[in-house]
């Protein structure tokens, strides 16, 4: 889950992995698998960055794992 802001400034709470694809025109508009739409403040790229970091926490345990 990522935290996110909408225009008006209101943060709230993304579930990532439900993302679809993300367009800068020019404000950021993330399209979810559910058919959901959200225009929100932060770059494409603060999105991407969130998802990434978001990732790498729930997955670093079985990252760090030696098999």
């Amino acid at each position: 889950m990522i935290v996110l802001s909408k225009l008006n400034g209101t943060e709230f709470v993304l579930n990532c992995e439900l993302i679809e694809t993300i367009y800068e025109n020019p404000d950021t508009t993330i399209h979810l698998t559910d058919g959901r739409i959200y225009i929100v403040k932060e770059t494409r790229e603060e999105v991407v960055q969130k998802s990434i970091a978001y990732k790498r926490e729930i997955y670093r345990d079985l990252l760090n794992c030696n098999f």
